[in-house]
């Protein structure tokens, strides 16, 4: 008898998807990734300059605000945003103390201001 009802309740879990699987996509793909990178490179294997860091950053941000406004209590993932937002903040001050008119093409070119 407990087969019978592990078994139909096996078969009964395995039809319905799990809650919000199908929506799960991951926030940066390799291939955005790699667009990204060339878009905002400075020079051919530019991998780790401020602008790359911001624009992937930023793809990154946006993703997950979209995510937030669907699950408002998910306070981890709240706390990682907010450190994103922090660390691109702080790369954000960097560029602009060491070149405005690189600081303002970036916000221009991520609409980042509004």
């Amino acid at each position: 008898m407990l087969v019978g009802i592990c078994r139909s309740w096996i078969e009964r879990e395995a039809e319905i998807p799990a809650a919000g699987m199908d929506q799960l996509v991951m926030a940066i793909t390799k291939e955005k990734k790699a667009e990204l990178i060339k878009e905002f490179q400075a020079a051919d294997g530019d991998t780790g300059s401020p602008d790359v860091q911001i624009a992937i950053l930023t793809t990154r941000i946006n993703h997950l605000t979209e995510h937030m406004r669907s699950n408002k209590k998910d306070f981890a993932t709240r706390r990682g945003l907010l450190g994103m937002v922090s660390r691109r903040r702080r790369l954000l001050d960097y560029v602009r103390k060491n070149d405005a008119d690189r600081y303002l093409d970036l916000l221009e070119r991520l609409n980042i201001r509004k």
